[in-house]
């Protein structure tokens, strides 16, 4: 369930089709984010789920594995 709604949002913001993306994808490298994408993801993570995400937690996020094992640990 959390895999399929970061997708969602992925797919929403970066234009590109849920079935390309994976837990090991990168965002940068593989799903082509930019920095700018990566801020509006946050926020958008950060409504679905009810959560804040602190700012030190953004350095360690490098694939979609990392949100979605970061939200498992910290949503309710």
């Amino acid at each position: 369930m959390v895999f399929e709604k970061v997708a969602q949002l992925l797919s929403e913001q970066l234009q590109i089709d849920p079935k390309d993306i994976k837990m090991e994808s990168r965002l940068f490298e593989d799903l082509h984010a930019d920095s700018a994408n990566v801020m509006i993801l946050v926020m958008d993570v950060e409504e679905a789920f009810n959560i804040t995400v602190e700012d030190d937690v953004l350095p360690t996020i490098h694939t979609v594995g990392d949100i979605v094992t970061y939200l498992e640990k910290n949503v309710g």
